[in-house]
């Protein structure tokens, strides 16, 4: 009896390591093929579902207080996005909702491209149901019939013996959703007629879904899931380099950027833009060589991770460039790793700070290299705007010259903060007191060369001198009124400048320049003693890289409500939307700020550079008041 009793176990017990090795799906990197551009995934998703109904943004989302507002806009966005989508493909979405277990993967391939051809970018969807296999199995039977009884003309095809059901799309599907295309059309030439709207291709294989939109872009897929060979992500020996470099200690998602592969695409555009087709994937005249002048085209790849736990929310962004080869904008963001922490004059009540040990000399050098390379034409007109400039400075100041007066005058910090809006006017919401200080080697010539600039597109009063103050002077220079929404009346604006410490300090609220030169005295309680900033510093690996930046969240949104619930304000963020969404957000809906502000406390961000790329991380600790 118990020889049979082991026997029994031993088969129970092979059938379910089968069964389980049966339903463990490779990763994404093993299935992906080799020419995928970009991609996002989440590795996890029922355990990011958990997760994110604790989060800070769910809860707030949820918080009844929202309510009103939430329940509009859903409202809003299952007519114009969910119903559509239901009519058109015969689904319904809820059936779907619960389907993610295991990874869920978009994708982007370059599908045969040559960057200026007809063949549109490969796009991949992968989806592991795990143990909803059959709930999944179920959906999709269903879902064929109802397409088969609607008319549709689908086949199968088989791809490395995975049988793919193929749907052919019409002209209409979408047409709620996605904007209709014009025609292209060229001078002298009949207009091309609109591309076919393509089909999509589908199957189940074990516990996963696979979609894609073409034969050729799922077909690698389909061979790694089959055992067959075919070259995948996981190969690139860029890629392996950031999955061990970025990708490690599971991530709740993250995502990759193939930069080499996108401008090795980008590279057989032709040199004037002949034969690129406009409805291709790399339509530009001089993309090529713009990206070059600026640099860009050094960039190996791109990397992100956003992980997520009770401490808070970690993300970080990685650019793989290697040093040796890095110019223009690349270079410029390397910033030296230098202290980039909070001063002692930064007054605690600041709501946002951000400092950044940028070489001003050697940015102006890379931005005129940039110009050149992009046009010659482009750094002749800005030869022509300094001579100007120059002659109108040698007019007040002999041997004045721009070049040296303010760019050669730039040392490599620049540190900005603001304080919170005072008022609720909506003047005062939408300019908070901000200061910029900029580390100058000599001030009073870096003061006339922006004298001189400003000069050049407002008049300035030739009769205004500076003010003193605790034996500073404190410049000012005239700025073009604007006309606010309130009274229609133009509103008079300065800019005011003056020097301390070695910095160059430039706000419109003079008031806030005042601040800073009397921090000198050490009276006022520094920022740099809030402790939840200095946790969050170490959370990013301390401020050392040359950037670091902090918000206090909880008093910004104040700002943010009290501009959203004013009527003027909230008409004027609504006209950045499209006509059809502004109706979705009705912000008369939302709750006094008080309500919700328990969702919200701190955001710290830092950045740093070493020989193989560019890192920049954003922390966002968990607020105290939801622990």
């Amino acid at each position: 009896m118990t020889t049979n009793f082991l026997r029994l176990a031993s088969v129970a017990f092979l059938l379910a390591t089968t069964s389980l090795l049966r339903a463990a799906i490779a990763p994404v990197e093993n299935l992906l093929p080799a020419d995928t551009l970009a991609f996002f995934t989440v590795p996890d998703c029922a355990a990011v579902r958990v997760a994110a109904k604790q989060s800070p943004g769910w809860l707030f989302w949820g918080d009844p207080a929202m309510k009103p507002f939430h329940d509009k806009f859903v409202s809003k966005w299952n007519d114009q996005f969910i119903a559509p989508l239901e009519r058109d493909l015969a689904v319904k979405v809820t059936d779907f909702m619960d389907l993610p277990q295991g990874q869920l993967t978009l994708a982007v391939t370059i599908n045969g491209s040559n960057g200026h051809d007809d063949i549109p970018p490969g796009l991949l969807l992968l989806l592991d149901a795990k143990d909803k296999s059959d709930a999944l199995k179920t959906n999709l039977t269903a879902l064929v019939k109802k397409w088969t009884a609607a008319g549709r003309a689908l086949r199968t095809e088989t791809i490395h013996g995975l049988a793919f059901t193929v749907v052919p799309l019409s002209s209409n599907d979408f047409a709620g959703i996605l904007p209709k295309k014009s025609p292209v059309s060229e001078i002298g030439k009949e207009p091309k007629p609109e591309a076919k709207p393509g089909e999509i291709y589908f199957t189940q294989f074990e516990s996963l879904l696979v979609v894609g939109n073409s034969a050729k872009v799922i077909e690698p897929v389909a061979a790694h899931l089959t055992g067959g060979s075919a070259p995948a992500i996981a190969d690139n020996a860029i890629f392996a380099a950031d999955k061990l470099a970025q990708f490690r200690d599971h991530p709740e998602y993250y995502g990759w950027f193939n930069g080499k592969g996108f401008f090795d695409l980008l590279a057989q555009l032709p040199a004037d833009g002949s034969g690129a087709d406009a409805t291709s994937l790399m339509s530009s005249l001089s993309a090529a060589k713009i990206f070059g002048a600026l640099g860009l085209n050094t960039l190996k790849s791109a990397s992100f991770t956003l992980r997520e736990n009770h401490d808070g929310s970690a993300l970080t962004l990685h650019l793989t460039a290697p040093e040796a080869d890095r110019a223009g904008l690349l270079k410029i963001l390397a910033l030296p790793a230098k202290d980039a922490g909070v001063p002692a004059f930064v007054p605690a009540d600041a709501v946002k700070f951000s400092r950044t040990r940028l070489d001003g000399k050697q940015t102006w050098a890379e931005l005129q290299k940039m110009i050149a390379a992009i046009t010659p034409n482009g750094q002749a007109s800005l030869n022509a705007v300094i001579n100007i400039a120059n002659s109108i400075g040698q007019g007040k100041t002999p041997g004045f010259d721009i070049r040296t007066d303010l760019f050669g005058n730039l040392n490599d910090d620049i540190i900005s903060w603001q304080k919170p809006v005072a008022g609720n006017s909506l003047a005062e919401l939408a300019n908070p007191p901000t200061i910029f200080l900029v580390a100058v080697a000599n001030p009073d010539a870096t003061i006339n060369a922006i004298k001189t600039i400003a000069g050049m597109s407002q008049p300035q009063d030739a009769s205004a001198t500076p003010r003193d103050f605790l034996g500073r002077k404190i410049h000012s220079i005239a700025l073009k009124p604007v006309q606010t929404a309130v009274s229609g009346t133009p509103q008079p604006r300065a800019l005011y400048l003056s020097a301390s410490g070695g910095y160059l300090a430039l706000s419109t609220d003079v008031a806030i320049v005042e601040e800073y030169l009397r921090s000198a005295d050490g009276s006022a309680k520094p920022l740099r003693e809030n402790t939840g900033l200095n946790d969050a510093r170490q959370q990013l690996g301390g401020s050392g890289g040359g950037l670091f930046g902090y918000e206090n969240q909880r008093e910004t949104m104040r700002g943010t409500f009290k501009a959203l619930k004013n009527t003027i304000a909230a008409d004027t963020t609504l006209k950045m939307f499209p006509p059809a969404f502004r109706a979705w957000l009705d912000f008369s809906l939302l709750p006094e700020y008080d309500a919700v502000a328990k969702y919200f406390y701190i955001s710290t961000f830092a950045g740093s550079a070493n020989a193989d790329g560019l890192t920049f991380k954003v922390f966002t600790p968990r607020p105290p008041t939801l622990n």
